[in-house]
């Protein structure tokens, strides 16, 4: 599982922008731990990588 901000540094965003991303339901799957934390694991952020790749890239 990565921290938001390793997330937010991979894929070279602000944390407004990726919280807008989410309230539109476009951000990767995000796991909110029982301190606040959020988590996103590898496996969810590959696949949204690959969603957002255009069509015949």
């Amino acid at each position: 599982m990565l921290k938001l901000p390793e997330v937010l540094d991979e894929i070279r965003m602000s944390r407004a922008a990726f919280d807008r991303m989410r309230a539109r339901g476009q951000a990767p799957r995000i796991h909110k731990l029982p301190n606040g934390q959020i988590r996103v694991s590898r496996a969810d952020l590959d696949a949204w990588w690959e969603s957002c790749e255009e069509p015949g890239a």
